[in-house]
C-alpha cells in the first residue's frame, strides 16, 4: 500500500540576515507559516511597498548566473538556493519575507543553501493533514541550449532522481554527480555546496561592480592550480551545486517532481525551460483524463445555451467546468464535417477560422455560468493575438480550453486554446459583447 506523503510547513518564524551575493546589499529573509496548498510566497518589502510573488516559473525574469522573480516593479533576487533548501528540507508551504536593499536579493551567505537550512531548521518543520501532489513525469522531456541538455525522464514515482554529468578546464575537469531527492541526505550531502566562479569570471563581474564585497575567502574563485585563499567542501563540489541549482530552479513547477533528471553543461535557462515544458507535459496529460470523465454538458444542454446549430455548432461536448473560471471541451473533427468539402479537396484541413469559432462557442458557455444572463447572447467583439500553430485533419479530435481574464456587465474577455493530443493547434484572446436574444 502506497504511502501518503503529507504537505509540510515551518512551525514558527526564523530569520537569516546578511548580503546579497552579488549587490552586497544587507537584507533580511524570514520563513513564516503557511496554510496547506498555498505553495511558497515571497512577501518584498521596499519604501513602503509590499508585493506578493508567489514561487512559480510564470514570475521568473530572466537574469545571468540567477533566477529572479518579479511581480510589478518590485523583484526577488538569486532566489534558488532558498528554494532548494526549502525543497531539499521538504517544505511545501511556506511564507518567504524579504526586506531591506534596493534590489530585492536575499541573503547569500557562503553561497550554498547551508544558511536557509539552518534557519528552518531554527523554525522547525509540521506535517500539515492535506496530502502531496506530486508532478510525476510521465514522458521523456528534453531542453538544449548552446551545447548544453537537460532531460526529465519517466522513473520513481515516490523521488526525483537528479544526475549532473559537469565538465570544465582543470584543476575541475569532468565531474558526474547524482542525487536521489526523498532519499538522500539533503543537509549533509548537498546544502553545503557552493556558488563557484572561474578566476576570469570573477574579474569580468567585478569590473561589472558584481560582488565587489566579496573576497576570495567568501566565495569559491577556482583559478587553474585550485581554489584562491579556499579550499573545495567536496571533491566534486561543482557538480554538487549545479545540482543543488537545480533543484531550486525546478521547484518553479509548484508542486514536487518526481521521476529522473538527467543534465549535461546546464545551468539556470535550462532550468526554467524545463520546468515550463514539465508544466506543459502535465497540462497536457490532465486535459487527456478530460476525455474519459462523464461529460459536465452534453450536446443536448449545450443546445439550450448557444444558439448555434448545424453545421455551424462546433463544440459536442463540454467536459469539465470550473465555476466560471474555465471551461475544457472537444470537437470531434470528421470528414463528413461539411466545410471538407471545398478545404481543400484532396488536402482536407479544418479552417483556422472555424477552430477559432469553436474556441469562442466554448467561451460563451463558459460565460454564461459567470453572468446567468437570461435571454443573453454572447456575441462576438474582437480577436487579439489569434496564432494558428498546427493543422487539423479528419480523425482528430479538438480539445478546446478557455479560461476567463475579465468579466463585467456586458462584456467579457476569455483566453482560449486549441490542442490535438499534445500539440497547440491555435490560441486567441477574445471578446464578447451581450446583447438581448431575439424572440423566436
Amino acid at each position: 500500500m502506497a504511502v501518503i506523503e503529507r504537505q509540510k510547513t515551518v512551525s514558527r518564524e526564523a530569520s537569516f540576515v546578511g548580503p546579497g551575493l552579488f549587490s552586497g546589499e544587507t537584507a533580511t529573509l524570514t520563513f513564516a507559516p503557511s496554510g496547506p496548498n498555498t505553495g511558497i510566497t515571497f512577501v518584498r518589502e521596499q519604501d513602503g511597498k509590499v508585493a506578493t510573488i508567489p514561487a512559480l516559473i510564470a514570475n521568473v525574469l530572466n537574469r545571468p548566473r540567477r533566477t529572479c522573480l518579479r511581480n510589478g516593479t518590485l523583484f526577488v533576487e538569486t532566489v534558488e538556493h532558498c528554494l532548494a533548501a526549502l525543497t531539499g528540507m521538504g517544505i511545501s508551504n511556506a511564507v518567504v519575507k524579504v526586506a531591506g536593499g534596493e534590489v530585492g536579493e536575499i541573503p547569500g551567505g557562503d553561497g550554498s543553501s547551508r544558511g536557509f537550512v539552518d534557519a528552518i531548521e531554527e523554525a522547525g518543520v509540521v506535517e500539515q493533514e492535506e496530502a502531496l501532489t506530486p508532478l510525476i513525469i510521465r514522458k521523456p522531456v528534453q531542453v538544449t541550449a548552446d551545447g548544453a541538455t537537460l532531460a526529465a525522464l519517466p522513473g520513481p514515482t515516490d523521488r526525483l532522481e537528479l544526475v549532473y554529468d559537469f565538465e570544465a578546464a582543470q584543476p575541475v575537469g569532468h565531474q558526474t554527480f547524482s542525487f536521489r531527492l526523498g532519499g538522500d541526505d539533503f543537509v549533509s550531502q548537498l546544502a553545503p555546496a557552493r556558488t563557484f566562479v572561474f578566476e576570469e569570471e570573477a574579474r569580468e563581474l567585478r569590473a561589472r561592480g558584481l560582488g565587489k564585497h566579496l573576497s576570495p575567502k567568501e566565495l569559491l574563485v577556482i583559478a587553474k592550480d585550485g581554489p584562491i585563499e579556499n579550499q573545495f567542501r567536496f571533491a566534486d563540489e561543482c557538480a554538487r551545486h549545479k545540482v543543488l541549482d537545480m533543484i531550486g530552479d525546478l521547484s518553479l513547477v509548484g508542486r514536487p517532481i518526481r521521476g529522473r533528471i538527467i543534465a549535461f553543461r546546464s545551468g539556470h535557462r535550462l532550468n526554467h525551460m524545463l520546468a515550463r515544458r514539465l508544466l506543459e507535459q502535465e497540462a497536457n496529460y490532465q486535459r487527456e483524463q478530460l476525455v474519459h470523465r462523464d461529460a459536465a454538458m452534453d450536446i443536448r444542454r449545450i443546445q439550450r445555451i448557444l444558439p448555434h446549430r448545424y453545421p455551424m455548432l462546433l463544440v459536442d461536448r463540454v467536459l469539465e467546468i470550473q465555476g466560471d473560471e474555465k471551461a475544457v471541451g472537444i470537437k470531434n473533427v470528421t470528414f463528413n464535417d461539411i466545410f471538407f468539402q471545398g478545404h481543400y479537396p484532396g488536402t482536407p484541413i479544418m479552417p483556422g477560422v472555424l477552430i477559432v469559432e469553436a474556441m469562442a462557442q466554448l467561451g460563451g458557455l463558459l460565460l454564461s455560468q459567470k453572468l446567468e444572463h437570461t435571454g443573453k447572447l454572447a456575441v462576438l467583439l474582437s480577436m487579439d493575438k489569434v496564432k494558428m500553430r498546427h493543422p487539423v485533419v479528419p480523425g482528430d479530435q479538438l480539445l478546446l480550453e478557455a479560461v476567463a481574464v475579465r468579466v463585467k456587465s456586458r462584456t467579457g474577455h476569455v483566453r482560449c486554446k486549441a490542442f490535438v493530443e499534445d500539440k497547440l493547434a491555435c490560441e486567441a484572446d477574445i471578446k464578447f459583447m451581450l446583447v438581448d436574444a431575439e424572440p423566436v
